[in-house]
Parts: C-alpha cells; structure tokens; sequence
C-alpha cells in the first residue's frame, strides 16, 4: 500500500514545491510518500511530440495536413534526382534517335566521290604518255521493292523505342515506390518511437515509486528490481527503434538529399483497400508489362524483316562518270536492279533464330503478366489481413487499456494485484500499440506496392 500511495500522491505533489518532510518514526504511510514524480513522467502522454529537424513552415503544414501530396512531392523529388532514372531517360531518346534512322532508310541515297593520281600506260607494247587524271563519280540508289523488310525494321525500332520509354516508367515508379515505402517506414517507426517513449515515462514512474518506498521496506527490493528491468526492456527497444529510423532515414536521403522533409502523419494515408478487379484491369497498363509487349512485338518485327530479306530485291540506280586529265572520258548509267538470292546456307538458321527469339518474347510477355496478376492478388491478401489485423488489435486495446486502468486501481486503492500485474498489463497495452502501428503500416506498404503494379503508385496517392 506504500507504494499505491505514493503513485497517487504524485500529481499532487508535482503541483508544490518540491519539499520533503522529515520522516518520523510513526508518521502516516501517505506522509511517508512524500517524494513525487514530476505529472508528466506518470501521465499517459499519448500525444508525445519528438524532436524533428527543423524544416519550412509550408513543408510542415503539408505533412501535416495533405499527407497525400506530400507523398506525390516526396516521389516527384526522388524521381528527379535519381540518376538511374536519368540514364533511362538517355536510352529512350536513343531508342527514338535509332527509330528516326529506320525511317530515313527508305530516302534515296546519294554519293560523290572525287579521286586524282597519275596515269602510265602500255597498249600492244607501245608505250603512252604519261599524265594526270582527275575523276568525278556522281551515285544515286533507291528501293523499288523489298517485300516490306524496311518497312518491318521501321516497325521494330518504333516497338523498341516503345519498350525503352516503358523502361524509363518503369525505372521511375522503382524510385517513387521506394521514396513513398522509405516515408511510410520513416513515419512507423516515429508512432514507434512515440509508443516507446510513453511506455519508458510510465515504468520510470513505477521506479521513482519504488525507490522511495524501498528506502523505508527493504522487502520490497525485488520488485524495484523488475520494474528497473522493464524499463530497461523498453529503452531497449527504443534505442532498436531509433537505429531502424536511422538507417531509413540514410536510404531516404540517399534518393532525397540533404535536408530531409519532415516526418508526416501518414498512419492513414492508404488505409483504403483499393477493388482487386480494377486493379487487376490496370495491370495492362503497367510499365513491365508494356515494355514486355513492346519487346514481344519487336521480335516480331524483326523476325518479318528477315523473312524479307531473303526474297529477291528490287532498287533503282544512277552513276555518272566523269575523267579529266589523260583524256576526256565521261559515262552515265541509270536502271533498275533486281537480286535474286539463290542460295545461302545460312538463310534458314537465321529465319529460324529470329522466329524462336520472337516465340520466346511473346512467352515471355504471357508469363510477366500472368505473374502480375498471382502477385497483386497476394499482395491484396496480404493488405486485407493487416487491415483485419489492424481491427482486431483495435478492440484488444479498449480491452486491454479498461485492464490496464482496473490493474492499476485494485493495485494502488485495494492491494489485490501485485506490482507484477500492473506491469504485466502496462507490457500488453503498449506492446498492442506498436502492433497495431505494424499492422496499419503494412497494410499501407502492401496498397502502395498495389498501386505500383498498375498505373503507379502516384496514380494511386493523385
């Protein structure tokens, strides 16, 4: 009961001076209790606000209060600054440059050539004069007819080109699902260390109690002991915590930079389950699936284009010669060419090579896809039983918190629990709310990484 006195004293005595009585011999146990806990050690502070970095007042307030677009800023931030992003950015417009190229094949294609050297001749023996010649040839070729090989190549850079810039959407909504996980992460393990920091002020007010009545009943040794060692449990765990805020913090300003925005209040951000059949109709427009189909497109294209080649060729050209120096000679051509290939050993194994590669593509595309639909369907499992989690945890914490406050009652006003209850029941309430903090948070990682597997995860926070 000594101690039941001294927790119920505290409040009062936070609000006094700070005095301590002499004690006598046969003073009253509430006289006895005098030495108090400062309220907020012994309060349940359940709005604890830590120490942030200092940011912009419109940065905070948007954290604060548009969660959502501050998420969209945050991925937005990391998508510019990544140079994985940017080197996709490069290979795209170089797929496009490679598709212009395709395109201006088709153009007629003209070539001058200017050469100069000296001339020594002998007809039937007899010797002529030497002298210098200087020639001009003037060449100009064309397509007439190729069974639509350019045609095909011209197809297969644009698929390639499509399948580059789907690359690139690809590699963007990586950076953004990973900026937007790092934030949910950093945000958990903040409502952590809140939980953490709470629980420690409850045990060290148990502590500071039992300190002071372990100075008058050495009796009661044993349980100054256990409360010093849950105290110490929950340090622990705080410091654990701190060191996974860290290390998400570091990945974070890696995609971010320096200084970091502040930390939101994203426990509820994508706390809606999206449908699982829209969701699974937005697949289609998924970047790897878009690239996978590009590709498997190509393939296509390029098996067509060589089928092409080894029919015959038709194409127009146009020469003229001209040589001055040692005489005066000039010619002029101009016609159609036809090539017929008739034999070459190597036409049916590369029209096999490019029919299978094409094959292998179009199998290729069917089993991404097909594995986008198991994935998101257990991704949506895995969402729906956090949320369930996440509720079930919810109706254990009223339970556990009337518990906890009935524990605590019966200890300090009637004696009828030990000190090991009342810290039995402190455990199981804060170790309940970090549970239901993990399962919220990962209910929202599983709707964001949803949300990457179609239109994007930015589709999904816009």
């Amino acid at each position: 009961m000594l101690l039941a006195l001294a927790l119920s004293a505290a409040p009062l005595q936070a609000a006094r001076p700070k005095t301590k009585a002499p004690v006598r011999a046969k003073a009253p146990a509430a006289a006895v209790a005098e030495p108090a806990m400062p309220a907020t050690r012994c309060g349940d502070d359940d709005h604890l606000r830590l120490k942030r970095e200092p940011a912009a007042a419109a940065d905070t307030a948007m954290a604060q209060t548009d969660p959502r677009a501050y998420l969209v800023q945050v991925a937005e931030a990391a998508m510019q600054r990544s140079r994985q992003v940017g080197v996709s950015q490069l290979l795209a417009q170089s797929a496009a440059d490679e598709l212009r190229e395709a395109e201006l094949a088709g153009l007629p294609q003209v070539q001058l050539s200017l050469s100069g050297f000296g001339v020594a001749s002998t007809v039937r023996s007899v010797r002529q004069p030497d002298g210098a010649e200087a020639r001009v040839a003037l060449q100009a070729a064309g397509p007439v007819w190729d069974w639509g090989q350019r045609k095909q190549l011209v197809e297969w850079r644009r698929q390639l080109a499509e399948a580059a810039q789907a690359a690139r959407q690809g590699q963007a909504e990586q950076i953004a699902l990973q900026a937007v996980s790092l934030s949910l992460e950093r945000s958990r393990f903040t409502l952590q260390l809140q939980v953490y920091g709470q629980y420690i002020r409850k045990m060290a007010c148990l502590v500071e109690a039992l300190e002071t009545i372990t100075e008058l009943d050495r009796g009661r040794a044993s349980e100054l002991v256990q409360a010093q060692k849950q105290q110490q449990l929950a340090e622990l765990a705080l410091v654990a915590t701190q060191d996974q805020l860290r290390s998400v913090e570091t990945r974070l300003r890696r995609l971010l930079g320096d200084p970091l925005p502040p930390v939101a209040s994203l426990s509820a951000v994508l706390a809606r389950l999206p449908d699982l059949g829209q969701m699974q109709k937005e697949l289609l427009a998924a970047s790897d699936v878009t690239q996978a189909n590009a590709q498997a497109l190509a393939a296509q294209r390029l098996a067509d284009s060589v089928n092409a080649g080894q029919k015959p060729q038709v194409s127009w050209l146009a020469n003229a010669n001209l040589a001055r120096g040692n005489g005066d000679n000039r010619e002029y051509t101009a016609g159609v060419q036809v090539s017929i290939p008739l034999f070459r050993a190597t036409d049916a194994p590369q029209r096999d090579a490019a029919r299978r590669r094409a094959e292998a593509a179009n199998l290729q595309r069917d089993e991404t896809l097909e594995a986008k639909h198991w994935r998101l369907s257990e991704v949506h499992d895995a969402a729906q039983n956090s949320l369930d989690r996440a509720r079930r945890i919810a109706e254990l914490l009223r339970a556990s918190q009337q518990l906890r406050g009935a524990t605590l009652q019966q200890w300090q006003q009637l004696g009828r629990r030990s000190l090991f209850d009342v810290m039995g029941a402190e455990a199981d309430y804060y170790g309940l709310r970090v549970a239901q903090v993990n399962a919220l948070y990962d209910a929202q990682q599983a709707v964001a990484m949803m949300g990457s597997m179609g239109k994007g995860v930015l589709e999904l926070l816009r």
